[in-house]
């Protein structure tokens, strides 16, 4: 997340699932709807069930914020 505020610890959120083709083979990775946050690239054995879940906490560093989602799976 680059701007801080967007969500909050607590916020349920909606995922939207991409899939990418690489040398390493498909990936997938997840945006918080709409467009607030994006995750690493997530090999396809480590793909989500749920694509809503709830901020559990959000850590600020001097280059970007991270937003930590719990997923019911």
């Amino acid at each position: 997340m680059e701007r801080e505020g967007l969500v909050k610890v607590g916020d349920e959120v909606q995922v939207d699932e991409s899939e990418l083709s690489t040398l390493q083979g498909v990936m997938y990775y997840y945006t918080i709807i709409p467009a607030l946050a994006m995750s690493n690239n997530i090999p396809s054995r480590q793909r989500l069930k749920q694509l809503q879940g709830k901020v559990s906490d959000v850590k600020v560093t001097e280059s970007a914020s991270f937003v930590y989602v719990d997923f019911n799976e």
